[in-house]
């Protein structure tokens, strides 16, 4: 007790040493922090960039090459034809009645036409450095081979001589009408080349690869052909 009477109360105490000196290096890091954040905004150091910013790093790839290819054989067009085959087999100077064959024949088929994409190479992809345009080389589409649809292939007409027909009781000829088969397969296939069938399959490819690969991001699209 104090001699004026009063009751002596103890001093308050402060932070340890090892804890003031905890709260000296903190405030010290916020401070600085302040600082930084207060130049970058007033401009005293323009090229100082905020540890704390966010930031994003895409590493995905175009999955371009990969996913063209595995498209594998892509059937573009399809054309579906038919001819008519007027075959005559004789004989010089033996009278028809005795050796001939003639058939009349109607030939029904279908041709594809199918861009391969497994052969597309390294380098025929080619993706713009800012990733909005893509340029893809292919190669030129080609026909499959003539699918004869029996089914809606039918003989006309035919003659035969005594001959052929003494010949077909006696041991017979299943294999007889595949020439017809043939030349009806052949012809059809040469008007499959000639009708622009390939010309369809560009362009129905071109749409497709345009229409896909704007899909994936791509502005620009530019599709091009090798020579067949």
């Amino acid at each position: 007790m104090s001699p004026d009477g009063e009751v002596d109360r103890p001093a308050p105490r402060g932070p340890s040493g090892p804890a003031r000196g905890l709260l000296v290096v903190l405030g010290a890091a916020a401070l600085a922090v302040v600082v930084l954040l207060g130049t970058q905004v007033a401009g005293v150091f323009p090229d100082f960039r905020n540890p704390f910013a966010k930031e994003q790093t895409d590493r995905s790839q175009p999955p371009l090459l990969k996913s063209i290819q595995d498209l594998s054989r892509y059937v573009a067009a399809e054309g579906n034809f038919q001819v008519v085959v007027d075959l005559q087999n004789d004989r010089n100077n033996v009278p028809e009645f005795l050796l001939n064959e003639r058939t009349l024949f109607v030939g029904a088929g279908s041709v594809e036409a199918y861009v391969d994409f497994g052969k597309i190479a390294e380098g025929a992809v080619v993706v713009s450095a800012d990733g909005k345009s893509v340029e893809v080389k292919l190669p030129a589409p080609q026909l499959a081979q003539t699918n004869l649809d029996m089914e809606k292939s039918y003989v006309v007409a035919q003659q035969r001589g005594l001959l052929n027909r003494l010949n077909d009781l006696v041991k017979g000829d299943p294999n007889r009408q595949q020439q017809v088969y043939r030349l009806a397969e052949d012809r059809i296939t040469a008007a499959a080349r000639d009708s622009g069938l390939t010309a369809r399959a560009e362009e129905n490819t071109r749409k497709m690869l345009e229409g896909l690969l704007r899909s994936l991001g791509y502005e620009k699209v530019t599709v091009t052909y090798t020579a067949p």
